[in-house]
């Protein structure tokens, strides 16, 4: 916009708003964002980079060396190519990042928030179902559930489901009872506005910013859980790509062929930064929006 001083034109302009305001200035959440949309663009627009079947077995052609003519990244020992499965299995390791994540933060913050809102003998039996799944290692539960329904990625995400939400239900459960306190929830309160009401604009608001944060971080556990779970055998089952059965299979061959658990643990490595870069730039945005 121009302005006009005295008859003559100024040409100082209004600053123009940042089409992402949360990405300006905040280098770990927009490198973060950077990184998961180049993976989930590449694994899940897999057949536009590679032409090969990450299932197809080339006989010929096994423990092919890297920069091989039409495997630049090589063959495993079934001459599956390299590159193929990388990308093919990212997409599961995504899934499990964000759709295993996003199940139990919104059922954990629900109930954590709506316990912590009623309270009485409600949030007592909540909270102590809560600690009973506290008392169990968490990983051991996991392999529990998938040994008593089979290995496969729905069994596994049920088995996130059903033991995770409990950290998401104390982290919001703890936040509820200090929003309690706000003097707008209890104004809300001394004027009758509805259970929903309260729960929705002036208890979840305040609960949300920690919780998605805390999700970020969960997200990276959970993709090293459903790796490590490959690892062992109890994850997703062959001949399924999977970055965690990948770096087990690889390991037999780690003196000639190191490569074959390299990449898929590098590739690991990356989206467990990605994850973790958007978490902390959240915390920093969040932080100074307060």
């Amino acid at each position: 916009m121009t302005l006009t001083l005295f008859g003559r034109p100024s040409t100082r302009t209004t600053p123009r708003r940042p089409l992402l305001p949360g990405l300006s200035g905040n280098v770990s959440l927009a490198l973060g964002v950077a990184i998961l949309l180049v993976m989930i663009v590449v694994c899940f627009g897999a057949p536009l980079f590679t032409s090969y079947s990450p299932i197809a077995v080339d006989a010929t052609n096994p423990l092919a060396p890297l920069f091989s003519p039409g495997h630049f990244l090589g063959t495993d020992e079934y001459g599956r190519d390299l590159w193929t499965r990388v990308i093919y299995g990212g997409r599961y390791d995504l899934a499990i990042a964000f759709g295993a994540t996003a199940v139990t933060l919104v059922v954990g913050t629900v109930v954590g928030v709506v316990s912590a809102h009623i309270g009485g003998r409600t949030d007592a039996v909540v909270m102590r179902i809560v600690d009973l799944f506290f008392a169990f290692p968490f990983i051991v539960l996991v392999i529990a559930i998938i040994a008593a329904l089979g290995t496969s990625l729905i069994n596994l995400f049920i088995a996130l489901w059903v033991v995770s939400w409990v950290s998401y239900a104390r982290i919001s459960h703890g936040q509820t009872l200090s929003a309690n306190q706000y003097g707008y929830v209890v104004a809300a309160k001394a004027l009758g506005f509805s259970h929903l009401r309260i729960l929705s604009r002036h208890l979840l608001p305040s609960v949300l910013p920690g919780v998605i944060i805390f999700a970020m971080v969960d997200a990276v556990g959970n993709v090293l859980l459903g790796a490590s779970l490959g690892y062992l055998g109890v994850g997703i089952p062959e001949p399924t790509p999977e970055w965690g059965s990948m770096i087990s299979s690889g390991q037999n061959f780690i003196l000639s062929n190191w490569w074959l658990s390299l990449v898929p643990g590098a590739a690991l490595v990356v989206l467990g930064v990605g994850l973790s870069l958007v978490g902390d730039g959240l915390s920093d945005l969040l932080r100074t929006k307060r």
